[in-house]
Parts: structure tokens; C-alpha cells; sequence
């Protein structure tokens, strides 16, 4: 049987990054005169930033939402550091794929440099072939580009990848991309996910057998 390639989403998926980004929002909203709760937050998370822009702050000038994006995200990582861990059983899978010789990938709406930094403070670097941010992208999932993308640079056809996503628009993403879905319920619960080929409540429920092609 053949290997499948697989394409990681990130916050959310290894890492629980939902709290860090919370807060790097709360913050930009309080810097301009509002408030943020997380009720207001949720839908935001696994939109690119000038979509979750336009969510929380209505239509706001292309200028203003660059120069917002850079304040948010070096607010971000400025609050992970040397707090990320990896969520149960991401680690251990992301090696043991890395192992049986799985292509990998992330594929992100998060800047280029939030991925960087939270793949060194996991040590999971070298287990990835390639990586895909927001910065890579001209359209945000659930427009399926960053999936496309990522196997373009792993160099196999879609129908060949499976896609790990908590999010919605990640999951209608990787749908879109003709890709099988795989989604966690760190951030949605299984209803909302049901469109996936397969939900579970932890990483630690798949099985190298899982990623395998008939």
C-alpha cells in the first residue's frame, strides 16, 4: 500500500496556540479602543488575518490591516515563548509518520515566522519537507490554495494527501482540495466537524495504519 503525504494545519492541531492567540487579539482590540470577547474570537480561528480582521473589526483600509497583522502576530509570538507544547499525541505522530517515510508538511494561514518559531520550540523541524503560511497564499481557507500548495511542493497528486484540520474552514479547505480529512476536536465539536473523513477527540486515536492508500 502506498504512503500518503500529510499536510498539518497548525494552531490548533500540533499545538494548542488558541490561548496565545486570544490574547495577541485581546490586545490589538484593547490598543484600539475596544474590546474583545472570545465568544467574538472563536469564528476567527484558521481565518488569515485579513479575513479575522474584517471579522472582528469590521472593513478596515489595506494599510491599516498589514500594519494590524504585524502588531498581532509579534504579539503572539512574543506571548508563546517558552510556553508552546504540542498537543497529546502530535509529537509522537508527526515522528513516527517521519519514520515510515510519510511526506509532511505544514500547511498554515499563519505567517511564515509564526510556523518557524513554533516548529523550533517543538524540535520538529527536520521531520517536515515543506511548509506553507498565509504569506504563501493570495486567498485564505476555506479557499483550498494553501492544501494545493503544499502538495505542489511535495510533489504528489491531492488525491494522495490527508489533511489533519480543526477548523472549519480547514476542513471545507482540504474538502475543496480533493484531499481526505482528518479533524480534531480541540477547537469544534464533532457535529460541527462532521463533513470530515474521520473525527477524533485526541491525535493519540490514529494509527500509522490510518494513513496509508488502498
Amino acid at each position: 500500500m502506498k504512503r500518503a503525504a500529510v499536510i498539518w494545519d497548525m494552531d490548533g492541531v500540533l499545538v494548542d496556540s488558541g490561548e496565545f492567540h486570544y490574547e495577541a487579539w485581546k490586545w490589538l482590540a484593547e490598543h484600539k479602543g475596544r474590546g474583545l470577547t472570545r465568544e467574538q474570537f472563536l469564528p476567527t480561528f484558521g481565518m488569515a488575518n485579513p479575513d479575522a480582521i474584517a471579522h472582528i473589526f469590521g472593513e478596515t483600509p489595506p494599510t491599516e490591516t498589514s500594519e494590524m497583522s504585524l502588531l498581532k502576530e509579534a504579539e503572539f509570538r512574543r506571548r508563546l515563548q517558552g510556553r508552546v507544547k504540542a498537543l497529546p499525541g502530535a509529537d509522537a505522530l508527526v515522528r513516527a509518520l517521519y519514520a515510515a517515510g510519510h511526506p509532511q508538511a505544514v500547511a498554515s494561514s499563519a505567517p511564515h515566522e509564526n510556523i518557524r518559531v513554533i516548529l523550533a520550540e517543538l524540535g520538529l523541524e527536520g521531520c517536515l519537507q515543506a511548509l506553507v503560511s498565509g504569506d504563501h497564499v493570495t486567498r485564505g481557507k476555506p479557499n483550498p490554495q494553501v492544501f494545493r500548495l503544499a502538495a505542489e511542493r511535495l510533489g504528489v497528486p491531492s488525491i494522495e494527501c490527508v489533511v489533519i484540520e480543526d477548523a472549519l474552514v480547514g476542513v471545507q479547505a482540504a474538502i475543496r482540495a480533493g484531499m481526505k480529512v482528518y479533524a480534531v476536536t480541540t477547537t469544534r465539536t464533532r457535529e460541527e466537524l462532521h463533513h470530515a473523513d474521520r473525527v477524533v477527540d485526541s491525535l493519540e486515536e490514529l494509527r500509522l495504519d490510518d494513513f496509508l492508500l488502498a
